[in-house]
């Protein structure tokens, strides 16, 4: 193992590299935050498993070179790495197939090292410290389990699943793989860091605790695989304790000898972090209400585990280990070490303090601020290593240059900056500096103390977007602070009302305790769009006049999402509405000389075959065509507004699945089956999944549409569509099939978002058939002379009646609501006009007596003259280029 091994030495350095660089341009990785915390837990961390455990093993039983040779080692490596980019990759791609191979060539690898560990340790002499290799056996067979359960995660899981797969996943790996190697390797390689003796009971709590470790892994996987909360806490607590029992006997030495070097000082910090991380998931497993909440908390858990725990303790221990095996003798560790001891007390400091601050409530700029400082100490550990391979090459070449000259004389060290020394005495505890001064802490208090100040005054003017008028200059400040919690729920801020007095200093907590994303904006600040469960603070200085505020998500204010500060003092100089003033509504200006590029098919599918119809259908928000020359962004399902239409007939089951591909949540109400609405029409979060099943028991033309407050709103944006249930027996024959959905569009001004106050005050833009206006005016409908002809009509609104007229046409059959109101087919008798209010929807048959152009509207002429039209162009039979439609 000594000397250098570049696939020993390299990949993991890669990964990190990687983590870093991703880190850098995460606004712009897609699943940037999966990717950061994989390459350092699956890339690098699991590679250094891999390698130091391999390296432990042949050190502490001294069996045969020929057991897991250099090749053999090589073989296992190589498909590690091609495993992991496998996984890497697939995931962000949701190419599952991909991520299935990569976590199945993980799996082999880990389980090969598991089988060369064994044999390794049957061939050994009965010796002490079996023990750890025991911790690494029972570490190789915990990874294949966690891959597995990743793979799982990969497929999508509703949220039902999602929480619990997610905690066994994470902690089977994280505490199974990684965390029986750390307590493993840790009985032997803790004392050696401190330069001490081992505790004499530290072997035997090791063996103890073993089985305990495992014991508590099953219990607590059971526990979340099977939906038991409680009996997953109990694996935790479990684990807790059994590390308790461990580290009694293996840490206890550091009283004796306190880090003085940076590798046992990281390791250290590392162990803190990891017991830190134990706790925060045993209180929320044990407090959460259901296991979507626990998915939820698991982003104040993630940074704990894979910066504070995961990355420090691998720096830590690669800054020990890799002087040793790059060997040479003891001067050539030194001059290695030298260098990773560089900076060690401000990069601890930075790390450690710098990340506790960035999971305190604090306003998101200082957060930013702070984890690139936190960023760039971890980072700092990539060029001291290149560095302090560096000078051992350099302090190697100096040893051997006099002996290969024959001089007797003894070679001089170097030190890490590549200067000759004489050689020092050897250091023991007492001696060996230490990174530690009060100096080196106070710059890296400094800093931070420096960040925090610089972020938090520039957060004013960053994090509402323009300073607005608080009324602070024309009251004297009283040097009272008002600190209050805002909890945004069910579409209120609660409390929705804050009474100070002028002058007072007011500090906001706002806390979403809501399933959907919020946000604040008052007083020229504004706080991060929060995901449930997340909180963040506005200090809005000293108030002297009353503000407002509002959700800034489409429609969210309109839904009664505001918050306003009162002054309780009238006479104050300048009192009045600080920041309430409505958003301007801009008016559609349609260009005449401009053509919808891409109409809507409006042919309604064919009977599918089968009585099961699986369909996926994903939220997105786009840029779409709403009328000719105007484009408006949408909500949509797959990409369309209105999403495709479904059909099938009484008796068949539907299995729809719900990816949410957007920015907010959402959600989905199938008004053709009957079920409680709790769980299938809940609100999702961007990148998550849901199933609804239901089964058709009611013929007609059913509305399909996002049931996430405000309904309106995300109605209005795009996000409904139909399902056409024929009865039982099926409908006649027909000629020709048309769906035509209609719809309003509410444009705040070209290519902007739906205005959610011109939905409340029922004022739209443009009326639509099938998301675009007056796109059937520029290409029509077809049909023959003597056809007939069947209209499938549904009104989505969300606000408009419809009124669905042919002019020049008459019906002979209307079938509105499930049932036939005239016909099928009569005689002698018609209808002019099917009537519908939103969220009801029929059809109507006619056949055509005569060529011509037939143009059909929503007889509410105003709507009519806002886009809810079209023709139908009618030919001769046999007549030429005849359209499909």
């Amino acid at each position: 193992m000594r000397g250098r091994w570049l696939l020993r030495d390299r990949p993991g350095v890669l990964w990190l590299l990687l983590a870093h660089l991703v880190s850098l341009g995460h606004p712009f990785v897609p699943e940037s935050r999966w990717l950061m915390v994989h390459l350092v837990l699956l890339g690098a961390l699991t590679h250094s498993v891999m390698v130091w455990s391999t390296h432990f093993t042949n050190a502490l039983l001294k069996g045969s070179p020929e057991v897991d040779d250099r090749r053999t080692q090589s073989r296992r490596l190589w498909t590690l790495l091609v495993g992991t980019a496998c996984v890497l990759v697939g995931v962000p791609t949701t190419w599952w197939w991909l991520t299935v191979l990569g976590a199945t060539a993980v799996s082999v690898a880990v389980l090969d090292h598991g089988r060369q560990l064994g044999l390794r340790l049957r061939a050994a002499l009965p010796g002490r410290f079996r023990t750890t290799v025991h911790h690494y056996l029972a570490a190789a067979c915990c990874l294949p389990v966690g891959a597995a359960l990743g793979a799982t995660l990969a497929l999508g899981l509703d949220d039902r699943w999602h929480g619990r797969v997610l905690l066994a996943h994470t902690m089977v790996n994280l505490l199974g793989w990684v965390g029986l190697t750390v307590t493993g390797t840790l009985l032997t390689l803790w004392p050696t860091m401190l330069r001490t003796r081992m505790s004499p009971g530290a072997e035997a709590r090791a063996r103890q605790a073993l089985p305990v470790f495992a014991t508590a892994l099953v219990v607590l996987v059971a526990g979340a695989l099977g939906g038991w909360q409680p009996l997953a806490g109990i694996g935790l607590a479990l684990y807790g304790l059994a590390l308790v029992w461990w580290a009694s006997g293996v840490l206890t030495v550091v009283r004796q000898a306190p880090p003085r070097e940076f590798a046992p000082a990281s390791v250290g910090a590392a162990l803190v972090w990891w017991c830190g991380g134990l706790v925060i998931l045993l209180v929320t497993v044990a407090t959460a209400p259901g296991w979507e909440e626990v998915a939820a908390r698991f982003d104040l858990v993630t940074p704990v585990l894979a910066v504070g725990f995961a990355a420090q303790l691998l720096t830590g221990a690669l800054s020990y280990l890799m002087p040793v095996v790059i060997g040479g003798g003891p001067r050539v560790a030194r001059a290695a070490g030298d260098w990773f001891n560089r900076g060690a007390a401000f990069r601890l400091v930075t790390t450690n303090l710098g990340l506790l601050i960035c999971l305190l409530p604090v306003p998101s700029l200082v957060r930013v601020l702070v984890s690139v400082l936190v960023l760039a100490s971890l980072a700092a550990f990539v060029p001291l290593m290149f560095r302090a391979v560096r000078a051992a090459g350099r302090v190697r070449r100096e040893q051997v240059a006099p002996r290969a000259e024959g001089s007797g004389e003894r070679p001089g060290t170097v030190a890490a900056s590549g200067e000759q020394t004489s050689s020092p005495a050897p250091r023991g505890p007492a001696t060996r500096p230490t990174i530690w001064s009060a100096g080196r802490v106070a710059a890296a208090l400094s800093t931070l103390a420096l960040a925090v100040a610089l972020a938090g005054s520039a957060t004013p003017l960053l994090g509402g977007g323009t300073p607005a008028d608080t009324g602070a200059e024309q009251v004297e400040a009283t040097g009272h602070t008002e600190k209050v919690t805002v909890e945004a729920r069910d579409m209120h801020f609660t409390p929705s009302t804050l009474e100070i007095e002028a002058g007072d200093r007011v500090v906001l907590e706002v806390v979403n305790a809501d399933d959907q994303a919020h946000d604040l904006q008052i007083a020229g600040q504004q706080t991060p769009r929060l995901a449930p469960g997340e909180r963040a603070t506005l200090d809005l200085g000293v108030i002297g006049t009353e503000q407002e505020g509002w959700c800034t998500l489409v429609g969210h204010r309109q839904m009664g999402m505001t918050f306003s500060i009162d002054v309780t003092d009238p006479s104050t100089p300048g009192s009045g509405k600080g920041s309430s003033a409505e958003p301007s509504r801009a008016k559609v200006t349609p260009d005449p000389e401009a053509t919808v590029a891409e109409p809507a098919d409006p042919r309604a599918p064919r009977p599918p075959k089968g009585d099961t119809h699986e369909v996926t259908l994903r939220a997105s928000e786009l840029e779409l065509e709403v009328g000719p020359g105007i484009t408006q962004q949408r909500w949509t399902f797959n990409d369309r507004a209105p999403g495709p239409t479904l059909r099938g007939k009484v008796g068949d089951t539907f299995v729809v699945t719900l990816v949410n591909d957007g920015s907010m949540g959402h959600s989905i109400d199938f008004h053709a089956g009957a079920l409680a609405p709790d769980r299938p029409m809940r609100t999702i979060g961007p990148g998550e999944s849901l199933e609804y099943r239901f089964t058709a028991t009611r013929a007609g033309i059913w509305m399909y549409h996002c049931s996430t407050p405000p309904m309106s709103t995300h109605i209005a944006a795009g996000m409904h569509g139909a399902v056409i249930i024929e009865p039982e027996g099926g409908l006649p024959e027909v000629d020709r099939e048309y769906v035509m959905v209609q719809s309003e569009v509410y444009q705040a001004e070209d290519g902007g978002l739906t205005d959610a106050s011109a939905v409340q005050a029922e004022d739209p833009a443009l009326v639509t058939f099938n998301g675009v206006a007056d796109q059937y005016v520029q290409h029509p409908l077809t049909a023959t002379v003597g056809e007939r002809v069947r209209f499938w009509v549904l009104n989505a609104g969300p606000n408009r009646p419809s009124s669905f007229h042919v002019i020049g046409g008459q019906f002979d059959t209307v079938w509105f609501e499930g049932g036939y109101q005239l016909g099928p087919r009569a005689e002698g008798t018609g209808s002019q006009a099917l009537g519908l209010q939103p969220a009801q929807g029929g059809f109507v048959e006619l056949t055509f007596p005569e060529a011509g152009r037939y143009p059909f509207v929503s007889h509410v002429m105003v709507d009519a003259e806002r886009g809810a039209r079209g023709v139908v162009e009618v030919t001769e039979r046999d007549a030429p280029g005849q359209d499909v439609r």
